[in-house]
């Protein structure tokens, strides 16, 4: 099984601590990431249902090995929840992983865990990962 790499932005904790539970190679958003093979994206909503500034600024510079993106947000924004996963996903044709509340539950993690693993079956990019 490869090894893919994760690329998590968040602001309140709620992702690192989502991300702290995956057992995958991972780096936090940072200004001068430069990912130069595929990776999956998590992240959160912020605002109205908006992709926070410092997610979209990384994905300027590094949308070409974006294979898939999950989001966080909260539920009592109904329709607008983890909406930035909607915006990132039709914005660079990616598949949504998964969306959860919050940091997420067991299940979300576990969801979120077989949908990398169809991803990094069923495409070619991801013969590129390093181990």
């Amino acid at each position: 099984m490869k090894n893919p790499l994760i690329i998590y932005d968040s602001l309140t904790g709620n992702v690192d601590r989502f991300a702290s539970r995956l057992e995958y190679r991972k780096m936090k958003v940072s200004p001068e990431l430069e990912i130069k093979q595929p990776y999956l994206l998590v992240t959160y909503t912020t605002g109205f249902g908006e992709v926070p500034r410092s997610t979209q600024e990384f994905l300027q510079r590094n949308h070409s090995n974006l294979l898939g993106v999950a989001s966080s947000g909260n539920k009592n924004w109904g329709q607008l929840f983890a909406k930035s996963a909607d915006i990132i996903s039709s914005q660079y044709n990616v598949p949504i992983l998964c969306k959860f509340e919050l940091s997420g539950t067991y299940n979300d993690t576990e969801r979120f865990i077989r949908e990398v693993n169809r991803i990094v079956q069923f495409n070619s990019k991801v013969d590129r990962i390093k181990q």
